[in-house]
């Protein structure tokens, strides 16, 4: 059989199965359906687990007390003194702690920490939902080589499509223009397939979770 025989058999063949109806149609898929199976495993377990694989560092504490013993022991342990919080809600546990912390940009190019709060927590991915709405804005979360996170366990959420329609719900018609999520310290395998933190943002993520 030569080729041009073979292709017009292909080709009679392709115009037959078309005119020929599908007796089972492919059924449309289900959207409702969740991709993931929802665990009945603790909430925090799960993202603290999935976290510190990401190589977040995590620390649990059991109220605000807890809370601000161990950021204080962290930070002194770190040498750190370039610290920045911009939200209104960080000052006053700041302040109590006795932890230094500049409010405005004053050597933001110097800065070497930035405490955030966030909009949540998504458990099964480990990660940090942050938006441009928080009094943080863009830059406190990306600049600065290491971000704190101060979320509480109220904030977990099970799965990405929770946390935006949380966000949604939240702010309604006046969406934040941007949305990120964080999993992990920033990281490249561009260059030569060698993982490298800290490529296009903070180099290390640490996350306090509160109980409450």
């Amino acid at each position: 059989m030569s080729s041009q025989q073979a292709k017009e058999n292909i080709l009679r063949k392709i115009r037959q199965a078309l005119q020929t109806p599908t007796e089972r149609p492919v059924p449309k898929p289900d959207f409702t359906t969740p991709i993931y199976t929802r665990s009945n495993q603790d909430p925090s377990v799960i993202f603290a687990e999935t976290f510190i694989r990401n190589k977040g560092e995590f620390f649990f504490c059991d109220g605000k007390k807890d809370l601000l013993a161990h950021l204080s022991l962290f930070l002194q342990k770190k040498g750190l003194r370039e610290i920045y919080a911009w939200e209104d809600e960080l000052a006053p546990l700041l302040s109590e702690a006795e932890i230094p912390f500049r409010k405005d940009e004053t050597r933001f190019l110097h800065a070497e920490v930035g405490i955030t709060l966030c909009e949540c927590l998504i458990a099964r991915t480990g990660s940090i939902l942050i938006s441009s709405k928080q009094t943080a804005g863009r830059r406190l979360s990306i600049y600065p080589p290491m971000h704190i996170v101060i979320a509480y366990t109220s904030q977990l959420v099970s799965d990405i499509k929770d946390g935006l329609q949380l966000i949604q719900t939240r702010y309604q018609d006046a969406m934040p223009s941007m949305i990120s999520m964080i999993t992990g310290p920033s990281r490249t395998a561009d260059i030569e397939k060698t993982l490298v933190l800290g490529a296009h943002g903070p180099k290390e993520l640490v996350l306090f979770l509160v109980e409450g």
